[in-house]
């Protein structure tokens, strides 16, 4: 099994991931290609080697030209829903928004769709924001850990003025995810770089047993006392499966208007579950009930948990962690004589193990050439298996 094992001791940014995935090797033309695919100018991205405390890593600046654009969220919404750029890369890419955006609304007390981003909607943070999430699909680093993130102290400006290190922002955004505080008077930890890691990693702790492969060093922009680096580290373990640690929150219902519980998986999905699902029970006084289940990660406990309270007529829930194995996914597009399939491949060790072609893909050539779903189904099987 493939790790990334994100080694945070000296915080995280934006561009100290870019930095670090230009280090591991990502090519830089490739991701400049990838980024014209987003309507945004007035920027260009300067990548090169840089050494300190005499360790080289790579330094990434986003030099900007000219007045520049302040996006809030529903913009920056616009902005990547017309892009060119994958599907995933714009789910994806969303999410890590969304973070901020409801972080800022809750400290400031706006609902987030109205939130104006200031820094985080400048130029270079969506550049930061996307060009990671390109990234991280182009290399394929699927099964992302964490180490805990160290804090500073202190204070920083902003547009609001000197505020507390760690940002509150930056603090909201990193509830549930282990953290500890350093005499360290320099802000550690963005809150882009906050966001893009509280999506993108599976968990958090210490880097398990990995035969490594690589490492990468992304730069930070202040000399600190130590080496100001992101350091990614890529490894294997001996396992044939991918691993994540999740949370699985229920709640018993057994008043609800069952014309409620459509709307209400929508939603739970739109707030980060990874999966919803109903299971008929016997509740008090032999009334029939429904538990509702939803996995999510455990960052979006909180969101998941504020959905299920005002969406359903639950009085109370109840969460506890898992851990899952997985099988390694590959993600292929292939072409038949219908068009274009997105399939999804789970492998076990270097075999293929189980085939599945997009829902979506499949239902709408189905309908356009009046051909059996389920014929769609197979030709999309057997092209992968040639």
């Amino acid at each position: 099994m493939d790790i990334a094992y994100f080694d945070c001791y000296s915080g995280i940014s934006g561009d100290m991931i870019l930095g670090a995935l230009f280090d591991l090797g990502l090519d830089e033309k490739y991701l400049i290609n990838q980024l014209k695919k987003v309507d945004v100018s007035g920027y260009k991205l300067k990548v090169k080697k840089i050494e300190k405390k005499h360790i080289l890593g790579t330094d990434v600046l986003i030099e900007l030209h000219g007045k520049q654009k302040k996006r809030d969220f529903k913009e920056i919404l616009e902005l990547i829903d017309k892009s060119k750029l994958d599907k995933e890369i714009k789910e994806i890419s969303k999410k890590i928004f969304s973070r901020i955006a409801f972080a800022e609304g809750k400290i400031h007390n706006i609902n987030p769709k109205k939130i104006h981003f200031h820094e985080v909607g400048a130029v270079d943070s969506i550049i930061d924001i996307i060009g990671t999430v390109i990234g991280i699909k182009k290399m394929q680093l699927s099964n992302i850990i964490c180490s805990p993130l160290p804090l500073g102290n202190g204070f920083v400006e902003c547009s609001h003025g000197k505020i507390p290190v760690p940002a509150p922002a930056t603090l909201e955004i990193l509830k549930n995810i282990p953290s500890y505080s350093t005499k360290i008077t320099n802000e550690l930890v963005t809150p882009t770089g906050a966001a893009i890691i509280s999506t993108l990693a599976n968990q958090y702790g210490s880097m398990p047993l990995l035969k490594i492969k690589k490492i990468g060093y992304g730069a930070g922009k202040t000399d600190l006392e130590h080496p100001n680096f992101l350091r990614i580290i890529l490894g294997e373990t001996q396992s044939d499966f991918n691993y994540d640690v999740t949370t699985i929150i229920e709640t018993n219902i057994d008043d609800m208007n069952p014309e409620i519980y459509g709307y209400l998986v929508e939603k739970l999905y739109d707030g980060g579950a990874l999966d919803v699902f109903f299971t008929h029970i016997q509740m008090k006084k032999n009334r029939p009930g429904v538990k509702i289940s939803v996995i999510c990660k455990n960052v979006d406990v909180e969101e998941i948990a504020n959905i299920l309270f005002k969406e359903s007529s639950t009085f109370g829930i109840r969460f506890y962690e898992t851990k899952r194995f997985k099988l390694k996914i590959k993600k292929r597009k292939i072409q038949t004589k219908y068009g274009p399939i997105s399939v999804k491949i789970g492998m076990l060790g270097n075999k293929i193990h189980t085939i599945s072609p997009e829902y979506e893909d499949c239902r709408k050539i189905a309908n356009k050439f009046n051909v059996s779903l389920k014929d769609i189904y197979e030709i999309a099987k057997k092209k992968i298996k040639q």
